[in-house]
């Protein structure tokens, strides 16, 4: 049996952590000659409502760092034009893992390529991480690749 991996998805945050990730996605678009679609979710800061009494309307500039992102995206994509592989890139608002696996359902993506750590470096619990959800829940496989850096720390 022949394994086709026609469509990958590949959530990218601008990080060196997401940048090592990207190579693996790179590397299988280029292998099997895959359309390559790179995703930022820009993630809403969430406060609960109870915590928000008493405290003035809070106002985050989201088409700013909306734009920001697109150039960002923009400019990995001018980076990686003409490998030999389709790659396309977006931009969207959401929670992180809720907008990847949307993405990868609604279009039917073949394989998931994501970093085990995001841009903030910090040592996530293993519950609650964007990578442990997105593997849960992913309509297809997903392959997580450290950074080689990242070292294992014992809980």
């Amino acid at each position: 049996m022949r394994i086709e991996i026609e469509k990958i998805l590949c959530p990218v945050d601008f990080s060196e952590n997401s940048d090592h990730a990207m190579r693996y996605a790179r590397a299988f678009a280029d292998a099997y000659r895959s359309e390559l679609a790179l995703i930022h979710v820009v993630e809403m800061p969430f406060l609960p409502s109870y915590s928000t009494a008493g405290v003035p309307e809070l106002d985050f500039p989201v088409d700013e760092i909306q734009r920001q992102c697109r150039e960002s995206m923009d400019e990995l994509l001018e980076k990686y034009r003409g490998e030999g592989y389709e790659i396309s890139g977006h931009v969207v608002v959401g929670s992180p893992f809720v907008e990847i696996v949307r993405k990868a359902k609604d279009e039917e993506f073949d394989l998931i390529v994501l970093g085990t750590h995001g841009r903030t470096g910090l040592k996530h619990l293993i519950i609650g991480s964007v990578a442990e959800k997105v593997v849960r829940n992913a309509p297809c496989p997903v392959l997580s690749v450290k950074h080689p850096e990242h070292e294992f720390v014992r809980p």
